[in-house]
């Protein structure tokens, strides 16, 4: 076993070790929590980067097999197994890349605001890490709810009344979601005897015709309790308060949990539902088409009704998903390409915009909102907030910084060129109207067309109304006092917008890694081959030879 292999348990063991350590820490030791929190989540991202290094440097089977670890030496689909491929490494280097600037964002006041604030962030990425890398349908269950869990905390950050009943809803929806997970789970391990996500790809196809609905009812419910988790409509209607309400940090890391859901759809949609299994081929993609179009329409209403800058980055998380979704649902590999190069860009970007905000609207005075009542009757302004006192400095050209950030994410979430938002879109809807490299627009289904209207209707949502709150907060504001930020606030939105822009230079290097990514996705027997054929090894491997 080489070091690429140990490698793979580290996303989850660091945060889980440094978590615990952290709880043993008295909290006023703040300074010296911080510092080991923040050590940690570099040494996660090291890892993430040479782990997205070793899954793309795998051509063929007998390579993957080195992207299995097996958890106790026991060989699947009986052990519990983690397997790192291109789609979980690029969701690995995503939460890693996201989780940084957020603490470091957080360092200036946030984690002051409550107890065990960086024990909770460490075991929330130890459960979004543990989800993407898991093989095995319980412990996806396990890691789904070690995230929620820390997420539940994470939420309630910083008290105040409205804060407090966002996460008491944002609890109870996940519950729910919770129980549906088990019971979804319960009825497929009922049909096909294993939990193991290689071994049911095989087990699927030879599934007995009267079982066979039994089993996706059973994928039915399992999926409801991913696409609530994804946001979509009608089971959305928590997100845009539970996400507003959350502390700037915490929302900017908060908008990779919506993509668990997604990656966990597109994961066994493709693996346990593609090709070869039988009259299941495909099953749930028209659901996850129609569900795409309604709530990316949801969400373009709902980014242009939006009065503040927080439901607007949280109708924005919507628009997302849905566009996503829609992109599963058609069943492309082009498309998937565009989709997945999409999720990196959205992700960073509405990342940026929910911490960007806090720092905007705190150079806002209490008169200057010309749409108050609007923003009260939304709930939108919380009294309880930690005061802000004397942090900070009035740094000159504060505006200027803020509002060229602003405008990088007007430009981003509308799609428009040159940035990676426009980039995602353009080869989403290449693909779209040349279906099967055809190059005419003739031969280019009827739903296509609404998929096409609906995704640049979006973007239009977008840009009237970052436009609007642009020159509401920028040019009209009624003499607003100037912002007064610490560099660790405005360095963490820069350098995820680098990284938008990072992307945008690399576009090239980096679709050619997705087009690899759906590819792979589209060839299920290289995963099923890596999990099955992966062998223990020492004296373990030795007796089973015998």
């Amino acid at each position: 076993m080489n070091l690429g292999q140990h490698l793979i348990i580290a996303p989850i063991l660091v945060p889980l070790v440094t978590g615990a350590l952290l709880l043993l820490i008295d909290e006023r030791r703040r300074l010296q929590k911080a510092m080991i929190g923040v050590a940690s989540t570099i040494i996660l991202f090291a890892v993430a980067v040479a782990l997205f290094r070793f899954a793309d440097s795998i051509d063929g089977p007998e390579a993957a097999r080195q992207g299995v670890y097996l958890l106790g030496n026991w060989a699947a689909p009986f052990g519990i197994v983690l397997v790192v491929d291109r789609l979980s490494a690029l969701m690995l280097v995503l939460t890693a890349t996201l989780a940084l600037p957020s603490l470091i964002f957080a360092l200036a006041r946030w984690h002051t605001a409550g107890a065990h604030f960086h024990s909770l962030f460490q075991f929330l990425l130890m459960g979004l890490n543990g989800a993407f890398l898991t093989g095995d349908l319980f412990n996806l269950f396990v890691f789904f709810e070690v995230l929620l869990a820390a997420s539940y905390g994470l939420l309630l950050h910083g008290s105040g009344l409205l804060r407090v009943k966002a996460g008491l809803h944002y609890i109870a929806i996940n519950l729910a979601a919770a129980l549906l997970f088990l019971i979804g789970v319960s009825m497929i391990y009922g049909v096909t005897g294993t939990l193991n996500m290689a071994d049911l790809a095989v087990r699927v196809a030879s599934v007995e015709p009267q079982k066979r609905m039994l089993l996706e009812a059973g994928a039915g419910i399992l999926g409801v309790a991913f696409l609530i988790k994804a946001g979509m409509w009608p089971l959305n209607f928590w997100l845009p308060p539970a996400y507003t309400a959350a502390a700037a940090p915490v929302a900017g890391i908060f908008a990779i949990l919506t993509k668990v859901g997604i990656y966990v759809v597109l994961r066994l949609s493709l693996l346990v539902f593609g090709e070869g299994t039988s009259s299941s081929s495909g099953f749930g993609l028209q659901v996850l088409l129609i569900g795409g179009m309604a709530t990316i329409t949801f969400g373009a209403i709902g980014v242009l009704a939006s009065q503040a800058l927080g439901r607007l980055a949280g109708f924005s998380v919507l628009v997302s998903s849905g566009t996503l979704l829609m992109a599963i649902g058609l069943g492309s590999g082009a498309i998937t390409t565009g989709a997945l190069f999409y999720l990196a860009s959205s992700t960073l970007t509405i990342s940026a915009f929910f911490m960007l905000i806090e720092l905007v609207e705190r150079g806002q005075d209490a008169g200057a909102s010309m749409l108050a009542v609007t923003m009260e009757v939304y709930g939108d302004a919380d009294e309880d907030e930690p005061e802000e006192g004397g942090e900070g400095v009035a740094l000159p050209g504060t505006m200027a910084v803020l509002g060229i950030c602003f405008a990088a994410c007007g430009i981003l979430l509308a799609g428009l060129p040159p940035l990676s938002g426009f980039v995602a879109k353009f080869a989403m809807l290449s693909a779209m109207l040349e279906p099967a490299g055809s190059g005419s627009a003739a031969l280019v289904p009827a739903v296509m067309w609404v998929v096409v209207f609906l995704i640049i209707l979006s973007g239009l949502s977008a840009l009237i109304a970052m436009t609007r709150s642009g020159i509401r907060t920028f040019w009209a504001s009624l003499e607003g006092t100037k912002p007064r930020v610490l560099v660790i606030e405005v360095a963490p939105v820069l350098l995820l917008l680098l990284a938008t822009l990072l992307l945008t230079v690399q576009a090239g290097p980096a679709m050619r890694y997705m087009d690899a990514t759906a590819r792979a996705l589209s060839a299920p027997h290289q995963y099923i081959d890596a999990v099955t054929n992966a062998r223990q090894v020492g004296p373990a491997s030795a007796e089973v030879q015998q």
